[in-house]
């Protein structure tokens, strides 16, 4: 019999237990910021009709989407987003009350060049907003980012924030046809990674006109790095009817973040944030770390036209995604990933084969007090069984012998500290609870 190479196609992870149980803590964390600020749980399918997805990301968005056909010959693909088929639910269930606040902590595919911090398969941890245009909604989407990063232990981080009608006013104003505007904002999206000269040669390759280039290449020279007056722009763009609206929107945002009380330090406007997706109308925004040099570790922003290429009502919205990915690697390389490698708190060791029942007994009371309490198969030595705990990460182990069984007690080691001390058995649960919310 031939023998099958066991591999997984590039760009696709198996996450072991230990990854899995830092992954979990994460989306664990997350998922409690999200329902602590009102979001309610949200499941798509993995698969859509690929008619779904199509025309909604961009040219580039556009390639990334794995399609293909079912053996009915329908056209599908997996999800490569989150927001699109929160549009079509909505779409499809419009007496869903409004505001309507959800989150969605899912895999998601797309066909990339895998990278660091970049996969074909990975997860987004989204939290959107339907059926609301005051921008209380957007600052409570960005004040849930920021509690997010404050619970994970992030110190270092700037949510950047911008208005697309801005963007939009502006590229008209300087002379910019409005039907290339979208292609223009995804080159401008890529200005941190390639720079003024590499996005100038971006955009008169797609056959954007030289002067117009010169005029919006120089607007964010001179804001690069800076703090910049709103007003100075609204008076500079005088002519145009959406840089206004942006800048109102901004303001009306940045006075509720401050209620809010978010951090300022931790968030600020900068007019060179494009997000590449073209569905995005309003406040967008984007989170980002000094180091590592990761790119972007969540972004999003409003997209009230969305939902109405599904149906004939229309609804505004606002939502953000984290890369749970990205979030990890930089968690890992600044240390502040938790260190623990194991759901088990507890290991029940075998003393012998005449005591099973009451290792049995032990581990039964720890369950149902709802302590994760791991059995010992065999009757090893208890140094093999104290060595396998200590390699798994498990901080408590109990042993019991016949001299704890004839005192009603057991020995409760604490992995960590490598020191043990007799527990009365009434006491067990209580005793464990209590060092482990000490850890």
């Amino acid at each position: 019999m031939n023998k099958i190479k066991p591999q997984i196609p590039k760009g696709f992870r198996d996450f072991l237990p230990p990854q899995k149980v830092t992954r979990q803590h994460v989306i664990d964390t997350i998922r409690n910021v999200f329902e602590l600020f009102g979001f309610e749980p949200l499941e798509t399918p993995a698969l859509e009709y690929a008619s779904i997805l199509e025309g909604k990301y961009g040219e580039e968005g556009e390639k990334l989407i794995y399609k293909f056909d079912d053996r009915g010959g329908r056209k599908v693909a997996l999800r490569y987003d989150l927001t699109i088929p929160l549009s079509r639910v909505i779409a499809m269930y419009p007496a869903l009350l409004k505001p309507f606040k959800c989150y969605q902590i899912s895999p998601v595919w797309r066909a990339d060049k895998p990278q660091k911090g970049r996969f074909r398969e990975f997860w987004q941890c989204d939290a959107d907003i339907v059926g609301s245009e005051s921008m209380f909604a957007d600052a409570e989407v960005i004040t849930t980012i920021y509690h997010i990063l404050k619970a994970l232990n992030f110190k270092q981080f700037k949510i950047k924030i911008n208005n697309r009608k801005l963007l939009n006013g502006i590229a008209q104003s300087l002379g910019f046809q409005v039907e290339k505007i979208s292609s223009l904002l995804r080159i401008i999206d890529k200005l941190e990674k390639k720079g003024i000269e590499g996005i100038k040669d971006e955009m008169l390759k797609q056959g954007f006109q030289k002067e117009n280039i010169d005029n919006i290449l120089e607007l964010f020279n001179i804001t690069s790095g800076n703090t910049v007056d709103l007003l100075d722009l609204k008076n500079r763009f005088s002519d145009s009817v959406l840089v206004p609206e942006g800048i109102q929107e901004l303001e009306e945002l940045f006075s509720h973040l401050s209620s809010m009380d978010v951090d300022s330090n931790c968030y600020c406007f900068d007019l060179s944030l494009a997000r590449g997706l073209d569905y995005y109308t309003g406040p967008i925004f984007e989170t980002t770390v000094d180091e590592p040099k990761i790119g972007s570790i969540s972004g999003g922003g409003r997209y009230d036209n969305l939902i109405g290429m599904f149906s004939d009502t229309d609804f505004p919205a606002t939502g953000s995604s984290f890369g749970l990915e990205r979030i990890i690697t930089v968690m890992e390389e600044l240390n502040i990933a938790p260190s623990h490698t194991t759901t088990t708190e507890v290991l029940m060791t075998l003393f012998s084969p005449d005591m099973h029942k009451d290792s049995l007994r032990v581990a039964s009371l720890l369950r149902s007090s709802g302590i994760k309490t791991e059995v010992y198969f065999k009757h090893n030595k208890l140094k093999k069984q104290l060595t396998y705990a200590s390699n798994k990460g498990i901080p408590f182990v109990i042993i019991e012998g016949p001299d704890e069984k004839k005192d009603n007690n057991v020995i409760l080691r604490n992995m960590i500290k490598g020191i043990q001390k007799a527990v009365a058995f009434d006491d067990l649960a209580f005793t464990i609870k209590q060092e482990l919310s000490e850890l």
